[in-house]
């Protein structure tokens, strides 16, 4: 054993009846994921009454007495590079961003550094005890790249369970919010509803995503309410959508699939780019200066997975989004 090692201990109740290991560890120390507990198990990092498990699934009896050997996390992967952030929230579990348009959240092929993941490393450093065993911040959900708004992170393997289970249930228990403002062309009829479509990858162009019929995709669901016309022109409305899903792109394509694509979207709304020549010259410049789909992520609310303390979250429109709307109302 090194001396970066921790050693965790407990004692099953005794007359407990026999249960699995890994459901009594993950019951016992609710900070490790019970994925993470498991591959622990797997590398010989539990011993029952000093005797080595390696079966997550062996049933342990009352009264038995385990230690489990959680080495140090890893070094992350990628390296964290320090780089601007916006924080809106911060503490020993999580961290809210303020992400701005064009930074992706994720390495990926053609983006291997300067993302939201590399910044995070080198902002949060020590703070971020290790999801999985490996010192890394914990995403939940994602933005596109050229979506703005704010996404929460999780700095540990307890915070990365509750918060995934939050993101899961799509806010069904209410317990989740999201919220988002789009800028689309025409106006959404009825003026609030629900869109409720199924997606999937696009069997002609692997990188857009299509309505499908339902059983062949993702169950997708977005409500949506016009906020404002602005202009007075019905050419262009301000829409709130709050999603029940959070699918891949989900937002741009429900709205383009009824229609109403949105401002500056150059995968779903690039047949609609003749409504810009119709646009007076302010708006049309400003609508050339965003360069990227007119959507921002604006509210975030959710329980604190620790404490079930709620938090909620409001980001103000960056200035290219408020920049366009000013010129639309102009």
């Amino acid at each position: 054993m090194t001396h970066d090692t921790t050693v965790r201990s407990l004692v099953v109740e005794p007359g407990a009846a026999p249960e699995r290991l890994d459901r009594v560890l993950a019951r016992g120390f609710e900070d490790l994921s019970r994925a993470r507990l498991q591959a622990l198990a797997r590398d010989g990092h539990v011993r029952c009454d000093d005797v080595e498990i390696r079966d997550p699934s062996r049933k342990i009896a009352g009264g038995s007495r385990l230690e489990v050997l959680v080495p140090a996390p890893l070094p992350a992967e990628p390296q964290g590079e320090a780089l601007p952030l916006v924080v809106v929230h911060e503490d020993d579990d999580l961290i809210v961003i303020d992400k701005p348009a064009g930074l992706v959240v994720h390495p990926a092929a053609g983006h291997e550094d300067g993302t939201l993941v590399n910044r995070l490393i080198a902002h949060c450093g020590d703070s971020l005890s290790g999801i999985g065993g490996v010192r890394r911040p914990g995403i939940v959900h994602r933005l596109d790249k050229d979506t703005s708004g704010l996404l929460v992170v999780a700095k540990n393997d307890r915070a990365h369970q509750g918060l995934s289970a939050q993101f899961a249930d799509h806010g069904r228990s209410g317990a989740l919010e999201r919220a988002y403002l789009a800028l689309v062309w025409g106006v959404p009829e009825p003026r609030a509803g629900t869109i409720t479509a199924s997606l999937a990858r696009s069997r002609h162009n692997r990188e857009k995503i299509a309505v499908v019929r339902d059983g062949e995709g993702r169950h997708a669901v977005t409500h949506y309410r016009v906020e404002n016309l602005p202009g007075g022109d019905g050419l262009t409305a301000l829409v709130r959508c709050r999603l029940e899903t959070g699918r891949t792109h989900q937002i741009r394509v429900h709205l383009s699939h009824r229609g109403h694509p949105l401002l500056g979207d150059a995968t779903y709304g690039a047949a609609f780019k003749t409504k810009a020549a119709r646009l007076s010259e302010k708006p049309r410049a400003a609508l050339a200066a965003l360069d990227r789909q007119a959507l921002h992520a604006a509210e975030l609310g959710f329980l604190h997975p620790r404490t079930g303390e709620r938090l909620r979250f409001e980001s103000p429109l960056p200035e290219d989004f408020s920049n366009l709307l000013r010129a639309l109302e102009a």
